[in-house]
């Protein structure tokens, strides 16, 4: 065989792998394959919020021993992501110990924290036990593990995703439980409601950071066509001080931007003179992740000028690009909001259907056995 035809082969082979197994999330749960077997190996060894914690190692252990071959450095990543409340929307582990910071410090090492699945991740695995979702065998045919969460909540508009794989990248923003669901019913109740009506309940996306969302046309061109831009900015205000002079009080930044290269990129900007009129800059956020930059200012200055320049020249105001791709029976999609939707409501009319066909034979067969016992009374 020619190398080319080898070449194209195997990468066609491995772009296939990490486009379903690795790097997207499905539509109807919301996870990418090791996130849904880090939430399923800590149900199954019953690690659930109602239970003490457990060492983070022994998980990872499960989960690379039982149902994903990789590093386990990858392993504990996902599963610190799933546990940081500045990313995840709703974080799906409940982790005690240090798992980062929102100026991207490195979680303590896995052997050193301790974690437990949240109360809202056992939703997505609640009914698992009643056939409600297609099993399969893991990668030594040993047991069997779920292709698919039963997902009692929306989690992939919930939580987002982001995700880069072969030709196919995917970043979802994270948007509030409560407007979702509401989104979610309505489009139950009414299949042939417009955008407009479910963008009353849905208003865009919910940062965990929070900061101000400018505008609503990027949000409204996401949700038609599944591609949109939209501009996020940091909430500051400024405060008159004691002494004549202004402070701008920094109290929420933009999703996924680092505290400390911000602070770093705007002392760079006042000591190469491109930002004028900036005399400190203290970083007083608590050890919780509350932000509070506090940025002082020289006499002269103008706090709405200075403020402007940062929007301009720093992440104080970044642009937030909207792909929503998931797999749609295993094929990449780029969605509009209504087929999001569409898609997590099909899947669950499919669990619903099933939990009740799992609690009919178990009655039958319940009923069965009573009968017998009855004509053997008699």
């Amino acid at each position: 065989m020619s190398l080319e035809t080898i070449m194209g082969d195997r990468f066609g082979k491995y772009s296939k792998y990490i486009i379903q197994d690795r790097a997207l999330p499905d539509v109807r749960d919301g996870l990418k394959p090791v996130q849904r077997r880090i939430l399923y190996s800590m149900y199954k060894e019953g690690n659930l919020y109602s239970k003490p914690y457990r060492k983070s190692a022994k998980t990872v252990g499960n989960v690379i021993g039982n149902y994903h071959p990789h590093g386990d450095t990858s392993v504990y990543d996902a599963m610190v992501r799933l546990s940081q409340d500045w990313k995840m929307r709703v974080p799906l582990v409940d982790m005690q110990g240090n798992n980062g910071s929102i100026d991207n410090d490195p979680a303590a090492a896995m052997r050193y924290t301790e974690a437990r699945l949240s109360a809202i991740a056992v939703e997505l695995l609640k009914d698992l036990d009643k056939d409600t979702v297609l099993m399969s065998l893991n990668f030594d045919d040993t047991e069997y593990e779920p292709t698919v969460l039963p997902a009692a909540y929306p989690n992939l508009l919930v939580n987002g995703a982001t995700g880069i794989s072969a030709g196919y990248a995917t970043d979802i923003p994270p948007h509030n439980l409560e407007e979702v669901i509401d989104a979610t019913i309505h489009r139950i109740k009414y299949p042939n409601c417009s955008l407009e009506k479910l963008m009353e309940f849905i208003k865009g996306p919910d940062f965990p950071t929070s900061g101000l969302i400018l505008g609503r046309e990027g949000i409204k061109q996401a949700y038609t066509t599944g591609r949109g831009k939209i501009i996020v900015r940091a909430e500051a205000e400024i405060e008159e001080m004691e002494n004549g002079r202004q402070r701008i009080i920094v109290r929420s930044l933009p999703y996924q931007v680092n505290k400390a290269r911000l602070i770093e990129n705007i002392a760079n900007l006042v000591k190469d003179k491109k930002i004028e009129g900036i005399s400190e800059l203290r970083d007083e956020s608590d050890r919780n992740d509350k932000v509070r930059i506090v940025i002082g200012l020289k006499k002269d200055a103008n706090a709405q000028v200075v403020l402007n320049h940062l929007y301009k020249n720093t992440q104080l105001q970044d642009t937030f690009g909207i792909i929503m791709l998931a797999l749609v029976n295993g094929e990449p999609k780029i969605l509009t909001l209504r087929q999001c939707l569409d898609c997590y409501i099909d899947h669950r009319k499919d669990v619903i259907l099933r939990r009740t066909q799992f609690d009919l034979d178990k009655a039958l067969a319940r009923a069965h056995i009573l009968e017998g016992l009855r004509i053997a009374i008699d």
